[in-house]
């Protein structure tokens, strides 16, 4: 259970939200990352201090340094860092983050570990904080380089600005904080990647009478029922975890009216595959999804990109009712806004933040873990208005409108596709465009197809081609394909 949770949009107001609540801890701070990065400013990049709300104390906005004046100002206070193994490798090349380091391990109450308790060629991708055991983020964001930016996406924003002094584009993010019980149940599962990573067991913390919810933090959801949903590969004793894949399909095929989601990557094979189920149904739900134009470094364009168009084709073929659409989002100025938000609304009564991308490694091969709210638990019967403001706020975030508009113009037109395009078309201002598919070589369909570089087991690492890959026998993927090559055959 939580007594309050709040979905946090974008980076910039997030790192606030965290860094008020560090500020409150009394006994152990844990942050659990794909990336971090010590070097970032927990501030919006102008102030290299920021002051405390509660107690107006002056405090160090650069995270490196914030942490020695945490452990310093608060003699009983733990901080543990978590961090995937492979950054250690980017740690070397980061200047200062090296000092901070070595200043660290000089510190007692700082302990800085990487993660390498997985499989070769696995991640650890998890996006985790949890303070005292009573207040917990889960989500998108991690605490590193080109995420902070804020909800307008404003183009050139001079406060967007790596460590080195670069400018980098708009970037969307979303993570959930929570309070209560859930923030226990998220340290345990941290404790037991850092036991993996070569930790001590942690002793749970003493309860707090007092709460550390921020100020001015206004809570969305009050006294919920939060579900918790993990993806890791099989290593050593610990056995294969595919509870993100198995809820993805469980929803989406529970959904009635649409499903909304936000992703930095539309490459699983078995979301693509539910999907498919439903479109071909006679009156299937409404799918909208958020996408980045393109996906971010050349490795993953190759993976995820030619992925994409494959799964995105055969989806178009399938939909007789013209019910799937995939935009991305466009700043000001027409910039691409990159999409690295993990977010899925399912008719209002389903909503899920979390780590996990719509691609095959979320669903089986790298560590993920996902938080949801269900609203059919009794429970949470009350948390539907919230659900249906937090999409309205998103959608109004990428049009550049008002959520008043949002939801009339879902209600005149009956979708959040024609709502969408009712908005945006022509307009000059933030927007949503229909994401552009481009064209394949033969090689490059080949290598999508093959989800060579993108599978969803370990295992499959080293299994033919032939028996893995996007279309696989006894789906309706690979029907609707084969389909759709012979329609395309009998063209005159």
């Amino acid at each position: 259970m939580a007594k309050r949770a709040h979905v946090v949009i974008d980076a910039a107001p997030y790192f606030n939200v965290i860094r008020d609540a560090m500020c409150q801890a009394q006994e152990r701070i844990f942050l659990i990352g794909w990336d971090f990065d010590s070097r970032i400013l927990l501030s919006d990049g102008r102030r290299w201090w920021q002051r405390g709300r509660r107690d107006k104390e002056r405090f160090p906005a650069r995270l490196g340094t914030f942490f020695v004046w945490l452990v310093r100002t608060r003699p009983k206070l733990r901080i543990l860092v978590l961090q995937w193994n492979f950054s250690r490798f980017k740690s070397l090349f980061r200047g200062t983050m090296m000092v901070d380091l070595i200043r660290w391990s000089f510190r007692k109450g700082i302990d800085f570990r990487f993660d390498s308790a997985h499989p070769i060629g696995c991640s650890h991708h998890q996006k985790i904080v949890v303070i005292d055991d009573s207040f917990a983020a889960c989500g998108g964001i991690d605490m590193t380089s080109d995420r902070w930016d804020t909800p307008e996406h404003v183009p050139h924003d001079p406060r967007r600005r790596r460590p080195t002094g670069r400018l980098y584009g708009p970037w969307h993010d979303v993570t959930m904080v929570m309070e209560g019980e859930v923030a226990r149940t998220l340290a345990d599962l941290g404790n037991d990647r850092w036991k993996i990573a070569g930790g001590d067991d942690l002793a749970p913390c003493a309860p707090r009478q007092d709460s550390i919810w921020p100020e001015g933090l206004v809570a969305e959801f009050e006294n919920v029922e939060i579900g918790i949903s993990r993806t890791r590969a099989q290593y050593r004793d610990c056995p294969q975890v595919s509870e993100i894949e198995q809820l993805f399909v469980e929803q989406i095929r529970r959904a009635k009216r649409f499903v909304y989601a936000e992703t930095q990557y539309f490459a699983s094979r078995a979301v693509a595959e539910a999907v498919c189920e439903r479109l071909l149904e006679p009156d299937p739900p409404e799918f909208c999804i958020i996408n980045p134009l393109t996906a971010n470094g050349w490795l993953e364009q190759k993976a995820m990109d030619t992925a994409r168009v494959e799964l995105v084709k055969t989806l178009q073929a399938a939909d007789h009712a013209g019910r799937f659409r995939i935009f991305d989002p466009r700043a000001a100025d027409g910039e691409p806004i990159y999409v690295h938000a993990k977010l899925t609304i399912i008719d209002d009564e389903i909503l899920r933040v979390g780590s996990a991308n719509m691609n095959n490694r979320s669903m089986g091969l790298d560590s993920e873990c996902d938080v949801f709210i269900d609203t059919t638990r009794p429970a949470n019967g009350h948390a539907g208005a919230a659900i249906t403001s937090l999409r309205h706020r998103l959608l109004a975030e990428h049009c550049g409108v008002s959520e008043r508009d949002i939801a009339r113009a879902i209600a005149e037109h009956g979708s959040m596709a024609g709502a969408i395009e009712a908005l945006c078309n022509g307009r000059h201002g933030k927007h949503l465009e229909p994401l552009p598919l481009k064209h394949l070589s033969e090689a490059e369909r080949a290598l999508g197809e093959s989800a060579l570089l993108d599978p969803e087991r370990p295992e499959e690492r080293f299994e033919p081609i032939e028996r893995r890959g996007l279309f696989r026998r006894k789906g309706q993927l690979l029907r609707v394909r084969l389909m759709e090559r012979v329609r395309r055959r009998m063209k005159p």
